[in-house]
């Protein structure tokens, strides 16, 4: 299904190996036809028991090797399979995670389910209908031996239903297809409602919801129906074709031998040979919808392979300072006017820490993953201690930065395993993280502690204590960057003030930190403030003289706090929250 570079590369071995075992095992199988040959041209004659006893054992035995190899022939597929989850299905999920920020997750979650539509033919029987299919020239070869009235009877019917194949091909291709993406889509969809069920039932949105739903999936099912119909409506031509083609043979045999051109061992061997020459074509129409959508699912597998992944350095850094800087950064998307960022440089120190403020859609949170390397700018770049952080390595750079998005996700496994990123937990560091978020309490309340499966913890978490986990994790081991996104939006007075604590903590460890913030009272923790509007930078400068400008009143001073001080009330600010 692939070219020589395709994802099935590393397993030519093993199929040359399934293909030498289907050439042995249809080389068996001519003995049933040459069984029924000898019966009844010489030991029906003869009338020998011997000679009867004798092929009745040859014929058993090669039938026991001929199961034999079948059944390591299926079970070489399905290493097959299983060599492609374990070589192919990390790399894949590599690829649709990333595929994320650009928008694209829909379809980088579709690759994970090609892998597994391939997987599945080829541990399925469509794959030995291709191996098979070879060996039909081979059964028509012997037809001809016996007769080539036979032989060319033989060839016309493989012909005939390899034709109905191509044209089930040409029949369904484009209305499977189009239905395929739209099914993709719809998926997602109905994957998106599920996430936001909560606002959905709250606000009586699910019969609306469920009559776009139903009608955008109606009408892709009557895509698939008229793929389905026609391919079905194919198959069983195909299976009349192959019972008329055997009828033929029949008669033609009987007429041969009629006129004494054929012995009636030939007229049986005739049509056992037929059978098993026109069984796997007719094998192949009815299962080509599965073909062609693994074939189908293998080509977007190779295209997304294709895709030139953004270039990362291999050679290991070293822990970085936390000096930041952003030359000229800009981002842009083909379907909008202006750009989402524009032209923007910073330098901060290690150490330093930076607010982010300016109204909704002013490009903050792009430009945070921007600072990431979760997203690469269109121009321009962005500098850890002088390395891009577009091409450093993932795995490298991660360990020195703590995030926090918007929309707090929480993954599958234990708070431990939450807090440490999912890797191997260390308990000091977890419950430090957990300490510094002010989190630490809430979790030992819970039946499990920090063993709770989030599962199982989500139903009874509110928005703000998911927030403080997840900012937990942000601060997990040794960051010298922090990036954190709204932090605050979902804390209550309690929670605010831990962060506060910890921001405080931050700077006291000389981590570099950037808070994105519209509520006035966590942007005290910052050194300097950058005031986006309409992905440009509107001002850049001291904190106070920044608000001192925005709100037309006093800046509120610099705590001087402790890290385990309590946090100071809010400034008496006219508006609680930082706007342009």
């Amino acid at each position: 299904m692939g070219g020589d570079d395709g994802i099935l590369a590393g397993a030519r071995r093993t199929f040359a190996a399934a293909g030498m075992f289907s050439l042995f095992s249809n080389v068996l199988i001519l003995s049933i036809p040459i069984y029924s040959l000898q019966v009844y041209d010489r030991v029906m004659s003869s009338r020998s028991g011997t000679t009867l006893s004798m092929l009745t054992a040859i014929a058993v035995g090669c039938l026991v090797v001929h199961a034999v190899l079948e059944a390591v022939r299926s079970r070489l597929m399905v290493h097959v399979g299983l060599w492609l989850e374990r070589v192919w299905a990390p790399e894949l999920l590599r690829r649709a995670i990333r595929r994320g920020p650009e928008g694209d997750g829909a379809t980088g979650a579709q690759i994970l389910r090609d892998l597994g539509a391939v997987r599945g033919f080829i541990t399925g029987p469509g794959v030995f209908h291709l191996f098979d299919a070879p060996w039909v020239p081979i059964y028509a070869a012997v037809m001809f031996m016996l007769h080539p009235a036979l032989g060319w009877l033989t060839l016309g019917g493989g012909v005939a239903l390899f034709g109905l194949a191509l044209v089930s091909e040409l029949a369904t291709r484009a209305p499977l297809k189009s239905a395929g993406q739209r099914l993709t889509v719809s998926q997602a969809r109905a994957d998106e409602y599920v996430r936001r069920a909560e606002v959905i039932e709250a606000m009586g949105m699910l019969p609306g919801l469920t009559a776009v739903w139903a009608a955008d999936s109606r009408r892709t099912q009557e895509m698939l129906a008229v793929g389905w119909q026609r391919s079905a409506l194919l198959a069983a031509a195909a299976r009349f074709g192959r019972f008329l083609v055997q009828v033929a043979i029949v008669a033609l045999g009987g007429w041969l031998a009629i006129n004494d051109q054929l012995s009636t061992g030939s007229v049986v061997a005739g049509s056992i040979l037929l059978t098993r020459a026109l069984a796997p074509v007719e094998s192949l129409v009815g299962s080509w919808k599965n073909f062609m959508g693994a074939r189908a699912a293998y080509g977007r597998i190779q295209h997304e392979l294709t895709r030139a992944p953004t270039p990362r350095t291999t050679t290991a850094l070293p822990t970085p300072l936390g000096r930041l800087t952003l030359e000229r950064a800009s981002f842009e998307l083909p379907h909008l006017e202006r750009p989402v960022l524009s032209n923007i440089e910073l330098d901060l120190r290690p150490g330093e820490a930076l607010g982010i403020i300016g109204p909704s859609a002013a490009g903050k949170s792009t430009l945070a993953r921007i600072i990431l390397g979760i997203q690469c700018p269109t121009r321009g770049r962005a500098r850890l201690d002088g390395a891009d952080v577009a091409t450093w390595s993932r795995e490298d750079l991660g360990r020195h930065v703590g995030y926090l998005p918007q929309n707090i996700e929480l993954f599958p496994g234990t708070i431990k395993r939450n807090i440490a990123r999912m890797a191997e937990p260390d308990d000091r560091k977890v419950i430090e993280a957990a300490q510094l978020a002010g989190v630490h309490e809430m979790i030992l309340r819970l039946p499990l502690g920090y063993d709770t499966e989030i599962a199982d913890a989500l139903r009874n978490l509110s928005g703000g204590q998911r927030q403080r986990i997840a900012i937990a994790r942000a601060f997990y081991g040794e960051p010298r960057l922090l990036v954190l996104d709204e932090p605050n939006s979902n804390l209550d007075a309690e929670g605010e003030n831990a962060l506060i604590r910890a921001l405080m903590r931050a700077r006291e460890r000389n981590v570099t930190t950037i808070v994105i913030a519209h509520r006035a009272r966590v942007l005290m923790t910052v050194d300097r403030l950058l005031l986006l509007r309409e992905g440009r930078m509107d001002m850049l400068g001291a904190r106070d003289e920044v608000m001192a400008r925005v709100l037309p009143q006093q800046a509120p001073p610099t705590p001087q706090l402790k890290s385990q001080e309590q946090a100071p009330p809010a400034p008496q600010l006219k508006s609680q929250e930082v706007r342009s």
